[in-house]
């Protein structure tokens, strides 16, 4: 039976689950070789990445993977890397948290308004997990992450999340009941839940304006409104 572990410094449920994962050998080997560029307070995770957040939101936030010196660097989602950096303060500038960056897992960060995670737990080559590797990590853990929160929102961030989440929901037995194509701001309804889409806050689409602050900040609004 499937339980939630609440860790201080993380905020993250299923926490032991998921940081001890070895699932996935391309995966593990590859988190465990990243060259140590930057020296993080507590050295290198180089584990799979937990969820982080408030469980009890009805906001869920996913993500593709940790990036190789971000999350797989500090061990949190979205933390030490230009896209967390864009997200978080997106996050503070909508309300969802008590300040606008994610520096490392002792920052004090709190965030209230959402639970934050990520298809695949581990930081995979060229930022590309397989659809194997994707497969085995959204049925071990994403599936179980909404089960346990029971969102009436998932902001999808990226094409790629918003593929995996959708899968994931079919096989919890969510009815989609006006599938879309991907694009920014499109939204998405099955039986219980309201998906949001958004960009990916990656540095390829905020450089170019592809994702501005004000666009992904409106997004963030909009999931409050959507779970009221």
């Amino acid at each position: 039976m499937w339980k939630g572990y609440l860790v201080k410094l993380s905020e993250s449920i299923f926490y032991d689950e998921i940081v001890s994962c070895k699932a996935c050998p391309r995966l593990v080997k590859y988190r465990e070789s990243v060259p140590e560029i930057k020296e993080a307070l507590d050295g290198y995770w180089k584990k799979p990445v937990p969820g982080f957040g408030n469980s009890k939101s009805k906001i869920m936030i996913v993500g593709l993977a940790p990036s190789a010196q971000g999350g797989n660097r500090t061990g949190r989602v979205f933390t030490g890397d230009k896209s967390g950096d864009f997200l978080f303060e997106a996050l503070y500038k909508a309300g969802y948290s008590n300040k606008p960056t994610s520096i490392h897992r002792k920052d004090g960060l709190q965030v209230n308004k959402a639970y934050i995670t990520a298809v695949v737990k581990c930081a995979p080559p060229e930022n590309k997990p397989t659809a194997e590797e994707a497969k085995n990590c959204s049925e071990r853990f994403l599936k179980k992450e909404i089960q346990y929160i029971k969102p009436k929102v998932i902001v999808v961030l990226g094409s790629f999340a918003y593929k995996w989440t959708l899968k994931v929901l079919n096989s919890l037995g969510e009815k989609v009941k006006d599938a879309k194509k991907f694009s920014h701001g499109c939204k998405v309804k099955t039986d219980s839940i309201t998906i949001i889409c958004s960009y990916h806050p990656s540095p390829q689409n905020t450089f170019t304006k592809k994702l501005t602050m004000e666009m992904l900040v409106q997004i963030f609004k909009d999931a409050i409104d959507e779970a009221i």
